[in-house]
Parts: structure tokens; C-alpha cells; sequence
């Protein structure tokens, strides 16, 4: 059961690369913020609605400030990476913008090992480095 994360990350992954591929198509004919601002209605309607079938709404009441000021910040980040991400997509392709925009993932490295105190092995290193050796070659492609 330890290792279901590496379950859920996945299905996360592929989940996004979904979404990628329709927001791409949706927006055709629309301005990036309104998509966004659509989706992120959906967004809302379905993550309480997983909240109050699991019956997790009266833990609301039980966070601390810390808490909320951390997932307040989280929330803002998250609606302006989303925005940002969106305008990336309605001007760039797909297949480009999904790799760099999935750099995130050196960030979040980095961010980790200097605020979290994880661990960072030469593993996690090399492969960040294919990351990003990818991203750039699949960025600077030429379309035929």
C-alpha cells in the first residue's frame, strides 16, 4: 500500500495530459482567462462535491491558521500558474508547452530539498537533467 503514490501520480499525470489535449481544443475560439475561469467553476463544483461524499466537510473547522494561510497561498499560486499555463497554451502547441511547462518539476526539486530539507540524490539530479535536456529539445523543434 506504501507505494499506491506511485498509482496515483500516474494516473495524476496522464489525467493532465488529458486535460492538456481538451483545454487545448475548448479554448479554440475563447480567451484563455474565461476557459480557465470555466473550468475552474467545475473545478470547485467537483472538489466539494468529493468533500462532502467523503463526509471530510466538519474538518474545516479544525485547521489551524497555518493552515489556512499555507493553502490560501497554494490556492493563489495555483490559479495564477493555471492562468499562466492556459495563455501558454492557447498561443503555443500542446506538445511543446506541456514539456516546459512541466519543468515545474526542477523547481519543486529544488524548493524541496531548501524548504522541506528533503533529500536530493544524484538519481533525482541526473534525471531532472534529462528533463530538462527534453523539454528543450522538444521546445526549440521545428514544425515541419
Amino acid at each position: 500500500m506504501k507505494s499506491m503514490w506511485v498509482v496515483f501520480a500516474l494516473s495524476a499525470a496522464f489525467t493532465a495530459a488529458v486535460v492538456v489535449i481538451i483545454s487545448k481544443a475548448g479554448m479554440k475560439d475563447m480567451d484563455s482567462s474565461l476557459a480557465f475561469a470555466m473550468q475552474a467553476v467545475l473545478i470547485l463544483i467537483v472538489s466539494w462535491s468529493v468533500v462532502f461524499f467523503q463526509g471530510k466537510q466538519a474538518e474545516i473547522l479544525k485547521l489551524e491558521p497555518r493552515t489556512w494561510v499555507f493553502l490560501g497561498i497554494a490556492g493563489v499560486l495555483t490559479t495564477v500558474s493555471s492562468l499562466l499555463s492556459f495563455r501558454a497554451l492557447k498561443i503555443g502547441d500542446a506538445s511543446a508547452v506541456s514539456p516546459v511547462e512541466r519543468l515545474s518539476l526542477i523547481f519543486a526539486i529544488i524548493l524541496a530539498a531548501v524548504f522541506l530539507k528533503e533529500r536530493v540524490t544524484w538519481q533525482v539530479i541526473a534525471g531532472a537533467a534529462l528533463m530538462v535536456a527534453g523539454a528543450i529539445i522538444i521546445a526549440l523543434t521545428k514544425k515541419a
